[in-house]
């Protein structure tokens, strides 16, 4: 009776169970995937931005264009600008009236930092140089201590020593697949963060606003990253 009884229960657990079993589990590297094949259907956003380095925080608003076109408008520091237009990057120092120029060739492409790794072509680099896994595990978690707002966690290591970040930690909506927020360590083991609220997707964004006119009285720099002939 007692076998009867003991292959009963067995047999319940496994009908009871085999659904799940039959389910993928979602690795972090295919999670990544989805989250980046789901920007790849962004043709544009805006969002909220602020920025953390050490005790310094920068707050701006960031459009984005596909594929490479990116623009912060700073509100701290105050009337301060960075244009990225797919060629050339600008950045602009209300504080030295200075605007910074340099031109990006296809050898000389930035790698996957800071606010342009929220694109499908920052997360399609970070897929090629990092290694995800899950920070926590596969279900949502708060994104802080004591906050409301649950996200998905993952945790990618660079695969080359010539990554600027040693370590990043992505923050994923798990309803809307959007990043919440990035988190990065770098070499020096500083600690960057960028965080996006309030995303528009697919607004219309036009190619003519990451045209940057620098004001009449400011000194330009160019080449100030490297020279075109390095």
């Amino acid at each position: 009776m007692m076998l009867k009884q003991r292959f009963f229960i067995i047999s319940f657990l496994f009908f009871f169970f085999s659904p799940l079993f039959g389910q993928d589990i979602v690795t972090a590297e295919k999670y990544l995937e989805m989250v980046s094949e789901h920007y790849g259907t962004i043709r544009d956003y805006e969002a909220n931005l602020v920025i953390r380095s050490g005790t310094t925080d920068m707050v701006g608003t960031v459009s984005h264009l596909s594929p490479s076109f990116l623009r912060i408008d700073f509100t701290r520091p105050a009337d301060q600008v960075i244009v990225f237009n797919g060629e050339l990057l600008t950045i602009y120092l209300p504080e030295y009236r200075a605007v910074l120029n340099q031109g990006v060739n296809q050898t000389r492409r930035p790698t996957a930092t800071g606010a342009s790794m929220a694109s499908a072509q920052g997360l399609m680099l970070l897929r090629n140089n990092y290694v995800p896994s899950y920070d926590t595990g596969p279900n949502p978690v708060p994104l802080e201590a004591n906050s409301r707002e649950n996200v998905v966690k993952l945790r990618l290591t660079r695969r080359s020593l010539s990554e600027g970040f040693r370590e990043i930690i992505l923050s994923i909506n798990p309803e809307t697949k959007l990043i919440r927020r990035i988190e990065g360590r770098t070499i020096a083991d500083g600690e960057v963060r960028f965080d996006f609220t309030n995303i528009r997707v697919n607004l219309g964004i036009p190619e003519q606003r990451f045209i940057y006119d620098a004001p009449p009285s400011a000194n330009l720099y160019n080449n100030f990253l490297f020279r075109d002939t390095d």
